[in-house]
């Protein structure tokens, strides 16, 4: 022991807990206490920088995390709890200029008819690259892309012979393709505008759906004579041809999340049933003959959407009769059914129930989130439900018609034609149910040059919106979330916990915090009065030091003239006494 130490203080070896047991007592702990842990000395950094206590955090906070497309930096659990974390701490707040910034972009004579991202809007937060870019098509016959965070345009295509009126990305192949009013169909390059394949399909393109077929990218058109013409990318050779709707547009086209399934409908008869058909049957060249064997109709339904947590359960709106005001929604799992010498196209129904409309329409907005969670909209009004019918939430937060909605894992983003964006957050309830808090709007501007927000799209750093011009000439509004500087200092600042000099200042009261959390979470009701006076002690100043012979927490001492050594030990010395009351 050190010279001028205080009487009393022991010249036996303190107890050190093992780094297993401190990793098992951080499992205990929260983010920021675990954080605040990593700062009393080395042995606890080492012990709280551990992987596995930060992908612990990650998978109880989200459902679904994904380091694969992460970079060298924060190639961690931690690096990517504390992004992830920060992230979503500014978008849920949305204060003006303090968390995003606000870019209106102009360039196009018309209307816009496509908005999509370039860039891919999965996971960006969490690759410490914060670039966003986002392509328009529009009735002025140009295509452009745009760079959200350096509020620019990048690039145009020359004017084209017809009008744009489809719009559809692939950023993982940096292309983007067109449909002009004549249904010519074109592939560009995203990096450059450069035209890369052309194909006249003489049709009234009406929808655009891509995937993936056997290590094939594949284009599926919906024509406003109900057929399918499927192609190849980014050749643009033409594999099928089918009609699945009878002179009827395709009003709704989707693709399942493990595009095995395509779902083609129409809005314009009730009579004709929407179809559901394999992608694997749309690239062998299916005759329309075979169509009613290889395909699953779907009556009466006017809209559906896929699940994106369950690969192959779809969501149907269907009206409950012709004259009723009530819609049914009707979840189905696809399945292809093998028999001996046929397969054949399975649905099982896994949820059913019947909700009211404002009017009879088919305008109403359909979303699904995770596996069993849907998102409706109509009017000023969003709705959410399990697909077993359980209503877990309503909000009617605009005053002019919803006229689109985006979701993702974080969150759920309305436009609205009163020229604003809502944002809403995903909240797990206490009964284990997912429900949404509304936290802020999102202004689009003045009402003497705008109408109302016509489409929204979003990914993890950037929310970007389609705004209906009244002189005719569509602007962008976009709202990027001030996360560079935290990016550049997310690594920098872990690094330093525990290690440096500019952390000692903090020990004492990170150590004191960390008895008194865990103290309470161990011990019994019964005993923390007791324990609540010493640990009191300690909070103010006063530490702890072991004794062979007490097995209580005995032995208080003022905090003057103590070392940090002693500190350390204290509090160690301090979590086992309490450890050992649960014996």
């Amino acid at each position: 022991m050190e010279s001028g130490d205080p009487a009393g203080m022991e010249s036996a070896p303190a107890p050190v807990l093992t780094r297993d047991s401190l990793i098992h007592i951080f499992t205990r702990l929260g983010a920021d206490d675990l954080r605040r842990a990593s700062l009393v000395n080395q042995a606890w950094n080492d012990a709280a920088e551990t992987p596995w206590l930060w992908r612990r955090l990650c998978l109880e906070r989200w459902i679904f995390c994904n380091l694969s497309n992460t970079d060298r930096e924060i190639n961690s659990w931690k690096r990517y709890y504390l992004h992830r974390s920060k992230t979503e701490q500014h978008m849920a707040s949305g204060r003006s200029t303090s968390d995003y910034t606000c870019t209106t972009f102009r360039g196009h004579s018309d209307s816009i008819t496509g908005l999509q991202y370039l860039s891919n809007p999965d996971h960006q937060f969490d690759t410490g690259i914060c670039k966003s870019l986002v392509c328009t098509a529009s009735r002025d016959r140009t295509l452009r892309a745009w760079s959200i965070q350096e509020g620019k345009q990048l690039w145009s295509t020359p004017v084209q012979e017809e009008p744009l009126v489809k719009l559809i990305t692939v950023p993982q192949e940096d292309l983007a393709i067109t449909a002009d009013s004549k249904g010519t169909i074109k592939v560009w390059n995203g990096r450059t505008g450069d035209e890369l394949a052309v194909s006249a399909t003489a049709l009234t393109v009406c929808n655009l759906v891509t995937y993936n077929m056997n290590n094939q990218l594949c284009l599926t058109v919906g024509s406003g004579r109900g057929a399918l013409i499927t192609l190849t990318i980014p050749n643009l050779s033409q594999v099928s041809h089918l009609s699945v709707i009878d002179a009827y547009k395709v009003d709704f086209l989707l693709v399942s999340p493990n595009h095995r399934w395509i779902i083609a409908g129409t809005k314009e008869s009730y009579d004709i049933p929407a179809k559901v058909l394999g992608t694997e049957h749309l690239m062998n060249s299916v005759d329309d003959d075979r169509l009613t064997t290889d395909s699953l109709p779907l009556n009466s339904c006017f809209t559906a959407c896929w699940l994106p947590k369950r690969s192959s359960r779809v969501v149907t709106l269907i009206h409950s009769d012709v004259t009723s005001s009530e819609i049914s929604i009707v979840t189905l799992d696809i399945a292809l059914q093998k028999a001996k010498h046929k397969s054949e196209i399975q649905a099982k129904q896994v949820g059913y129930f019947t909700c009211k409309v404002a009017a009879r329409s088919n305008n109403i907005l359909l979303e699904g989130h995770g596996t069993n969670t849907i998102i409706l909209a109509q009017g000023i009004e969003l709705k959410l439900f399990s697909i077993e019918g359980m209503h877990l939430a309503s909000f009617s937060d605009h005053e002019e018609t919803i006229s689109g909605i985006q979701v993702d894992p974080f969150r759920v983003v309305t436009a609205s034609m009163d020229l604003s964006l809502r944002v809403y957050t995903w909240k797990r309830q206490p009964n284990k149910c997912l429900g949404l808090e509304s936290n802020y709007h999102l202004l689009g501007g003045s009402h003497l040059r705008s109408r109302g927000f016509i489409s929204v799209l979003c990914d993890y750093v950037s929310i970007v919106g389609a705004i209906l011009a009244k002189d005719g000439k569509d602007v962008l509004k976009a709202f990027y979330f001030n996360l560079t500087r935290w990016c550049r200092t997310a690594s920098s600042s872990t690094n330093q916990q525990g290690t440096g000099a500019d952390a000692r200042p903090h020990l004492p009261q990170a150590m004191a915090f960390y008895v008194i959390r865990m103290a309470m979470m161990e011990l019994t009701s019964s005993r923390r009065t007791k324990t609540m006076e010493i640990l009191q002690e300690l909070l103010h100043g006063q530490v702890v030091c072991k004794s062979k012979k007490r097995k209580g927490m005995k032995g208080l001492m003022k905090k003057q003239h103590h070392s940090l050594l002693h500190l350390q030990i204290s509090a160690q010395i301090a979590i086992l006494h309490l450890l050992q009351r649960l014996t």
